[in-house]
């Protein structure tokens, strides 16, 4: 990689941001195409967003991606949203054009991509059952009843936030899809598991070893897809899943595709998918424990 005073820069909002594998795949991907940007991380603490989001514009940026904890907060500082941000109440994507700060959200695309592409699972006409209220469940969950999702059962510790997207959910797919709240201490019943196609860890837990798993693996039905959104290892939850000879998945495909379509939207440019995700198989290696 050449800088020079043509190269265009796009990077990462976050606080913390050190962990963040989007510079690694992203700069693998403009030397793919041999385009002159460069992706770097930028620490942004709550407190400085407004002057974050502000230098796009002072500095000439194409744009960033906005990350914890910044995507809900980040939308009075722009000028349009798409469709899917405005739905989801969340950005992870800024582009910068015509003079003005667009915000989009590629976390709901770049999971059903991840699904379906690499779990060869299809979304349609199944039962989910999704552990989680945060941004990721936000995305994940909208995604899933625009693709055709059956049952959504959204279950989370605090049941405030559950009911906040239930009702988020229900204004636009009112008729579309059977959403459901699931008490939290309820979720480990063979009643609710046996019903589950689908099940989607969208907290952070398993990030680290200390993390006990929030289901019962015995209760884990023969026919159910298992998925988690922690990409930086492998995590209780999936090794219970293989140890079962169920089907699943980590975080890294939907990392890499919501990525990908981040992508897209700043260079106009087809994704180099195959680059992007060689560049990760070495930090995959790593996803032992």
């Amino acid at each position: 990689m050449k800088v020079s005073g043509e190269t265009k820069i796009i990077g990462i909002f976050g606080y913390p941001v050190t962990h963040s594998l989007s510079p690694l795949f992203q700069n693998a991907a403009f030397e793919a195409l041999g385009l002159n940007f460069v992706y770097l991380p930028f620490l942004v603490k709550p407190e400085d967003l407004k002057g974050a989001v502000e230098s796009i514009k002072s500095l000439n940026m194409v744009g960033v991606n906005v990350t914890i904890p910044h995507k809900k907060k980040v939308l009075v500082y722009l000028d349009e949203l798409s469709s899917e941000a405005k739905m989801m109440g969340a950005v992870n994507t800024i582009c910068y054009r015509d003079g003005k700060l667009i915000g989009y959200n590629t976390d709901g695309k770049g999971f059903i991509s991840s699904l379906t592409k690499e779990g060869k699972f299809n979304p349609q006409g199944k039962r989910a059952l999704i552990l989680g209220a945060g941004g990721a469940a936000w995305a994940i969950s909208f995604a899933l009843i625009e693709a055709g999702v059956k049952r959504l059962n959204i279950a989370n510790r605090t049941i405030k936030k559950a009911e906040i997207l239930l009702e988020r959910l229900k204004e636009f797919f009112q008729d579309k899809c059977e959403i459901t709240l699931i008490d939290f201490d309820k979720v480990n019943s063979s009643i609710v598991m046996n019903e589950v196609d689908l099940l989607i860890n969208a907290t952070s837990v398993g990030m680290h070893p200390e993390d006990s798993l929030l289901i019962n693996p015995e209760l884990l039905a023969p026919h159910t897809f298992v998925y988690d959104v922690v990409y930086n290892k492998k995590t209780k939850l999936l090794k219970a899943a293989e140890d079962r000879n169920l089907p699943c998945l980590g975080g890294l495909g939907m990392l890499v595709y919501q990525g990908a379509y981040s992508f897209e939207i700043w260079t106009h440019k087809k994704a180099p998918l195959k680059e992007m995700k060689e560049v990760l198989k070495e930090q995959e290696k790593c996803f032992v424990t």
